[in-house]
């Protein structure tokens, strides 16, 4: 036979496993779930260990030549479901289509296999078909059209795999059981269960209690298919063998008893809400392994060290993370988190689940690792945490201090002396001017020695960001290699921060979507502080942090600018013009972008800072050449600052040096009277159309918007104010004039 384990995105290596472990021996990822040979008895053992998997699906037939909904009746027909279905039982088709040009509806190619299913048994049994039941099916039939491929297969499962059936009551946010199952099997302590010895398990969070309860399960290794409460689909198969079912259990409630008997299982759940707890106790009951968890209402933020059960352990927890707390509050649970687990769990790992992986950064320590996944449509990110005891830490401070002394003790490359003293000597020039300021993010070098091309910024003296310009094609790799490297020691050596704290980029010309395509996927972010703000800041995931530190005098103008205005913001990317703008005092903002993740972003932004993201400030996702079009509105201040080339799904190419008139006629309709338009572009060879010199009152303020950590490359940007002209009429004349041109 050949089976399907559906499952969530990410968890196909552990899918995978649990087919494994079922008896397959050819088991295959797809970008759906796991494809796996095995007989009646693999698919059976699935279903009563299967953890992670949501689903299982065993393919009966295939037809490689079909190419009509005629042949879809007929192939279906001529099938012998009698093999599988008795005409006593009710059924029901469900059909998904791929790449199919000969059926536009699914709906309509379920019919014709129920109708082509029906027929056949009915034709085999004398005129009696089984009945169709849409809610509560003995058997479901589901099949898979891909072009001129069409596999029928039987749900094997029946009801998700996740339900176990020890759920009835829950709190607001649930993670369902299969999701908690492969969140423990990410954290290390899985590998204890695995070993037999399973060390003690805490979640702090348990809400419902499914994490505390999946990990009873595991400890115990209790299958979950021993407390389902409704019998699995293939029950209900012609050809179910009840003998062999019988003994797969019998050997299940065995493990069980063996894994009860000689385990010490120590699990200990807790909530602060009283009313979890109960409805967790209950859960666990139901599961059958309420005397294997110690339940309590507690507050994790208050617990000493007296609490703690043990010297060494395991948390796995899903700590709240959603829109029902206000930004400030929890912001300050996950430093809570992150000060009782360094001060009272030294010794023990914590695994930590959160669907808004900013609120990391409260924990202030650095995941050992981390991993994706998703609960309910939304990207959760699991991040393992190694809590060292002081002896530990002193140990490995220790080791990374000699580490870097020896480091640092070593001479320098020729190459990397120069650019150290170009470092040093630009920080000299710098510092004085950037701290009498406030300000803490700023550049330090950018390419000052042609052989060294990179552009390196400072952010809040922790971290650096070196982007390096990428070699000409006749340097050889070896020699680029070497002078990156020599860059790398050399900022390291000047400005004092480790190697970890400087991420490293290389910068290119881009074009279209490669200029908003993802470096990583860390999520993890970091806060600045610009102008009395805080922003997020990101240096692993994108080529730009979420900030331009050229614009910082342009972002501080708007913010001189904003006080009872209303601001637009357009292509507003991270919206910290926007920030500044409110900071300012603007009466209402609106912030425009195509992109989801820089709106979402900018929203955070706009959160961390304590702003309101419904009233007064407005975000809109749209292509902002589109949105000026479509929309009224005026507003007393706009900044615009579009991208060099863009080419946005639905229109045409956007070059700014060919376009910008377009896109500055369309802002200038926006503007109110005396409005202002600040325009600007990182197009170094920028030069603004006539027709619009012509037509607006138009200043060059790039001078006065180039900070002295971008004086050595004045084309860095060039920006812009822009009113629009006013039309007088004077006495005694009826032709009237324009204000501020030269009629001649």
């Amino acid at each position: 036979m050949i089976f399907f384990a559906a499952c969530a995105a990410n968890q196909g290596d552990l899918v995978a496993s649990e087919a494994r472990a079922a008896g397959s021996e050819d088991v295959r990822q797809t970008s759906s779930g796991v494809e796996f040979d095995g007989s009646w008895e693999t698919g059976m053992r699935f279903c009563m260990y299967a953890r992670v998997a949501s689903r299982l699906l065993m393919a009966l037939y295939r037809d490689d030549d079909t190419e009509s909904d005629e042949e879809l009746y007929e192939s279906t027909a001529a099938l012998p479901w009698e093999d599988w279905i008795a005409p006593e039982t009710t059924m029901k088709v469900t059909c998904t289509t791929q790449s199919c040009r000969w059926i536009n509806n699914s709906h309509y190619a379920a019919l014709k296999v129920k109708d082509g299913i029906c027929d056949r048994i009915k034709e085999k049994f004398d005129g009696v078909r089984p009945d169709v039941d849409v809610d509560s099916p003995d058997i479901t039939v589901h099949v898979h059209i891909h072009d001129r491929t069409v596999v029928w297969y039987a749900d094997f499962s029946g009801e998700g795999l996740h339900q176990r059936g020890y759920r009835e009551d829950q709190t607001e946010a649930v993670l369902k059981e299969h999701l908690a199952a492969a969140l423990i099997s990410r954290s290390e302590w899985k590998r204890t269960a695995s070993d037999g010895c399973p060390g003690v398990f805490m979640d702090p969070f348990c809400g419902s209690g499914t994490i505390a309860i999946e990990a009873a399960l595991m400890a115990s290794d209790t299958a979950p298919g021993l407390i389902r409460r409704n019998p699995f689909a293939f029950c209900r198969l012609r050809g179910f063998d009840e003998n062999l079912w019988n003994s797969i259990r019998e050997e299940a409630e065995a493990r069980r008893q063996k894994a009860i008997d000689e385990y010490d299982i120590q699990i200990y759940a807790s909530d602060i809400s009283p009313r979890a707890v109960r409805i967790a106790e209950a859960a666990a009951e139901r599961a059958g392994v309420d005397g294997l968890i110690s339940f309590s209402v507690r507050d994790f933020t208050s617990f000493t060290a007296a609490d703690r059960p043990a010297d060494k352990g395991y948390i796995v927890t899903d700590p709240p993370y959603g829109e029902r707390m206000r930004v400030e509050d929890i912001d300050r649970l996950y430093s809570e988190i992150g000060r009782v687990l360094q001060d009272v769990f030294k010794g023990w790992r914590a695994t930590l689940l959160t669907g808004s992986s900013e609120l990391l950064t409260n924990i202030d320590m650095k995941p050992d690792r981390t991993n994706s996944l998703y609960n309910g449509g939304i990207l959760c990110q699991a991040a393992h945490y190694i809590i060292f005891t002081d002896e530990e830490k002193a140990a490995l401070a220790e080791k990374a201090r000699e580490k870097k002394k020896a480091r640092l003790a070593a001479p320098l490359s020729a190459g990397a002396q120069i650019v150290y003293r170009k470092i040093m000597k630009n920080l000299e020039s710098l510092r004085g001017e950037m701290e009498k300021e406030g300000v803490t993010c700023y550049r330090i070098y950018d390419a000052d020695i042609p052989e060294y091309a990179a552009a390196i910024d400072i952010y809040e003296g922790k971290w650096i960001n070196l982007a390096e310009y990428r070699a000409p094609d006749y340097i050889d790799r070896e020699t680029a290699e070497e002078r990156l490297n020599d860059i790398i020691y050399a900022t390291e050596r000047a400005t004092g921060i480790d190697l970890e704290n400087i991420y490293v980029k290389e910068r290119r010309s881009q074009k279209g979507k490669s200029q908003y395509t993802r470096l990583a996927s860390s999520n993890r972010f970091n806060i600045i502080r610009e102008n009395g703000l805080r922003m997020l800041v990101n240096f692993q995931d994108y080529l730009d942090t979420g900030i331009f530190l050229d614009h910082r005098p342009v972002r501080k103008m708007i913010q001189e600018m904003a006080e009872g205005k209303r601001f637009l913001n357009l292509f507003c990317y991270t919206a910290t013009a926007t920030l500044n703008a409110i900071k300012g005092g603007a009466v209402s903002t609106v912030s425009v972008d195509a992109s989801s993740t820089y709106l979402d972003w900018a929203i955070e932004n706009l959160k961390i800072n304590g702003y309101p993201t419904d009233i007064g400030n407005f975000f809109y996702r749209d292509d902002a050449i589109d949105w000026l079009w479509e929309t009224y509105d005026r507003y007393d201040l706009i900044f615009c600052d579009p991208p060099t080339f863009s080419n946005s799904k639905g229109r045409s190419t956007f070059d700014v040096q060919r376009d910008h008139w377009k896109l500055i006629k369309a802002a200038a309709m926006h503007l109110a009277p005396g409005g202002i338009l600040i325009f600007s572009t990182n197009f170094r060879r920028f030069r603004m159309d006539q027709g619009i010199l012509d037509r607006f009152i138009v200043e060059d303020i790039t001078e006065k918007t180039i900070g002295k950590d971008f004086s050595g490359d004045p084309n860095v940007h060039k920006c812009f104010l822009i009113r629009n002209k006013v039309k007088v009429s004077l006495p005694g004349r009826r032709t009237p004039k324009v204000k501020g041109q030269d009629r001649g």
